[in-house]
């Protein structure tokens, strides 16, 4: 049995919540306090948990006593907990009603194989989990999590290694840390690392933060699973509870790479980050982010950052922040990507990619365009997105990560009638002033196109965007110490 067939189970047992009104997402997040103890026990790691409150003493409970018993241990983990148990645990409570429900959950995940699902990672099953939540509409998790071939594409071309601190500010599920993680495993031969170089990599490699603590905690997972500590000694490696926007924001250290999909919108109730670093104020999310990220790079760091259109044609302030950012780094690519491959139809996006300059001067020579929007399938439910999508676009980025300009030099301007395009800082100062929202190709995909949304989707997208407000409504009450039924 693959851990993809395993994973297939995990997912149909959903169907045993349907009666109990739980959603996809609060099912993922149900299942992750389940897996955890579950996984504790594979694993042998449960010295961290308390006694009496483990898988065994679950599975051991008769079925009329069980759901009383569960609720129990979520609330004295919740208190009691320490490390990662009590950030997986933080707040937590069930959302299932019936004990026969519960008792089915155990039973199954309790008599799944176990042993071949930890023979090809445990990790990657999780992940499978992940990526079907957000691939169901109705969940409303599309908005946490990047597309596996675009998170893939991004790492394929930044070439992390294991000398590398990593960063992901708007870290959702994990995803780009796990990839970097993954293209590190396979490019390098860790048993050849020494224990000072493994004791780095584990435990201050990988940072990054969250503001939802339902996704939170199934990042958390998800690292774990990966065999990544969540906190390193004296320092807060990991994935961190917190509002990047926040002063906490300031805590995460300097990185060399930057890897992130930072939320689209504007700061809730139109407010500006409480951060007393940035230059410019604004309560553009993405605009806000986009500030902690070039400032958060060390001399010669490396990002990759996914930004909707406005980043690149907002003006005043938006037009402030893209000419500190050409001073203070080198933004040397822009992919322009396809529309429909976030869960949002509509939203037309992009990747910057750019090195911070050892001086805050100049740093932007020539900025090139590579237009994977034009004359694109329209992506959706009956035309995913693949790795096969990025093959020429990584051939003509180049083996260069950081964007040199003797190796830039090396790349091929396409034309009028290609993809891929230089245009030099002066151009886009004088003809453009400063709006990156550069395209050349005539899109006839646009004209035509024949994935458009059926309004049976639309009303999915609508409730699974409602599930995933309800749910951080909850969390923020829970901070408060109050209670809602939703």
């Amino acid at each position: 049995m693959t851990t993809q067939d395993i994973a297939g189970k995990l997912w149909n047992l959903c169907n045993v919540l349907k009666d109990d009104g739980v959603t996809y997402h609060q099912y993922v997040t149900e299942l992750t306090y389940l897996l955890f103890l579950k996984m504790a026990q594979e694993t042998e790691k449960e010295n961290i948990l308390l006694d009496g409150y483990r898988w065994f003493d679950l599975v051991k409970k008769s079925a009329a006593n069980r759901l009383q018993f569960y609720e129990d241990l979520l609330r004295t983990y919740a208190r009691h907990g320490k490390g990662i148990v009590q950030e997986i645990f933080a707040n937590s409570s069930t959302f299932i009603k019936k004990p026969v429900t519960l008792s089915t959950l155990v039973t199954e995940i309790d008599r799944l194989n176990w042993y071949d699902a930890k023979r090809e990672g445990l990790g990657e099953l999780y992940e499978d989990l992940l990526e079907r939540n957000a691939n169901e509409k109705k969940s409303g998790a599309g908005q946490y999590f990047t597309p596996r071939p675009l998170i893939d594409a991004m790492v394929q071309v930044m070439k992390p290694s294991s000398a590398d601190i990593i960063q992901d500010p708007a870290a959702g599920t994990g995803g780009f840390l796990i990839g970097a993680h993954h293209y590190i495993q396979t490019h390098e031969d860790p048993s050849s690392w020494t224990e000072k170089q493994q004791k780095k990599y584990y435990t201050k490699t990988f940072y990054g933060m969250e503001h939802v603590q339902d996704t939170h905690r199934l990042a958390l997972m998800n690292l774990m699973l990966h065999g990544i500590d969540s906190d390193a000694e004296g320092e807060h490696a990991g994935i961190r509870y917190g509002d990047t926007l926040s002063p906490l924001g300031k805590s995460i250290p300097k990185a060399t790479l930057i890897l992130t999909n930072p939320p689209f919108g504007t700061k809730k109730g139109g407010g500006l980050p409480d951060r007393d670093d940035f230059t410019f104020a604004t309560s553009n999310k993405q605009l806000a982010f986009l500030q902690h990220i070039y400032r958060g790079l060390s001399q010669g760091g490396r990002a990759a950052v996914v930004v909707p259109d406005n980043v690149l044609f907002e003006g005043n302030v938006g037009k402030q922040i893209r000419q500190d950012l050409m001073e203070k780094c080198n933004l040397h690519t822009i992919l322009r990507l396809p529309t429909g491959i976030f869960y949002a139809q509509g939203v037309k996006t992009n990747v910057l990619f750019f090195t911070r300059g050892t001086t805050d001067k100049s740093n932007t020579k020539d900025v090139w365009v590579y237009d994977l929007r034009a004359n694109m399938a329209q992506f959706g439910k009956r035309s995913m997105l693949t790795k096969e999508h990025f093959i020429e676009f990584r051939a003509a980025f180049g083996e260069d990560p950081h964007g040199e300009q003797k190796n830039l030099a090396k790349r091929q301007d396409t034309g009028e009638s290609g993809r891929f395009r230089r245009f030099s800082r002066e151009w886009i100062a004088k003809e453009r002033t400063d709006n990156l929202d550069i395209s050349w190709l005539k899109d006839e995909s646009a004209e035509d196109s024949t994935d458009l949304p059926e309004p049976t989707e639309l009303a999915e997208l609508a409730l699974g965007e409602l599930d995933a407000a309800m749910s951080e409504l909850q969390a923020i009450l829970a901070e408060l110490g109050e209670e809602v039924e939703v």
